[in-house]
């Protein structure tokens, strides 16, 4: 354990084993000295764990955390969180491993959450973007923000991205335990959550770029979940 590990990466992984080595030690470059990355791997079978323990062995600053089963993405969020607010964390950063999220762009996230409580790297304010996308993804992705937005009644404008920076006072305000969602509503209700507790968001522009090898998560039913849970989200916060 890193006495002064004050930012954590989360980063959770399910069958990246091509990637999460690049990805961890792309990552530690950017982090201050005082920081851990913690990968949340879901029992990944083609062997992405036993490369995170790997990459721990010996290390104070990477860390990994094993869960029996594949999940989702927001338990494993959840599971993540908790280890670093346990850990002393002030900062928790949450990425992708593979290369959508680019690494380079986390100093200047840490360096805006001097200027608000949760820090989202997004794609829609103006500067960012997407490459490597199709029409149809773009599409869903932009479809997504936009009903997210009118039926929250907020402005953010990428709710559903997920490179973010929390405060840990965000974190212990918005109720981890009871978080509900899966898939990548998961982003929309924390970022809700965080907004309707009063703190503050900031939107930092980054290009999302399509992941580098393996295969997306995106399914069907992620995307149903997320058209259903957003509206329920709203209802739930009257």
């Amino acid at each position: 354990m890193a006495e002064n590990a004050t930012v954590w990466l989360v980063i959770p992984t399910y069958n990246e084993a091509a990637n999460v080595e690049a990805i961890v030690s792309a990552a530690l470059e950017r982090l201050p000295p005082a920081r851990r990355v913690l990968v949340v791997d879901d029992a990944s079978p083609d062997g992405t764990g036993r490369i995170a323990d790997r990459l721990a062995q010996g290390r104070d600053d990477v860390a990994v955390l094993h869960r029996g089963a594949k999940r989702g993405l927001g338990p494993a969020y959840v599971a993540g969180f908790g280890e670093a607010l346990a850990g002393g964390a002030e900062l928790i950063v949450q990425m992708d491993a593979d290369f959508s999220h680019d690494p380079a762009d986390l100093p200047r996230l840490l360096e805006a959450a001097a200027e608000g409580d949760l820090v989202l790297g997004s794609r829609y304010a103006e500067g960012g973007g997407v490459t490597d996308w199709g029409p149809g993804r773009r599409a869903i992705s932009r479809w997504g923000s936009a009903y997210a937005r009118a039926a929250l009644g907020i402005g953010i404008r990428d709710l559903t991205g997920g490179f973010k920076v929390f405060h840990r006072t965000v974190l212990e305000a918005i109720d981890l335990p009871s978080l509900v969602s899966l898939g990548y509503a998961f982003q929309v209700e924390t970022t809700f959550r965080a907004i309707r507790a009063g703190f503050t968001v900031v939107e930092v522009p980054i290009i999302f770029r399509d992941r580098r090898v393996g295969r997306s998560k995106m399914t069907g039913p992620i995307v149903l979940e997320a058209a259903w849970r957003v509206p329920a989200m709203r209802l739930r916060g009257r």
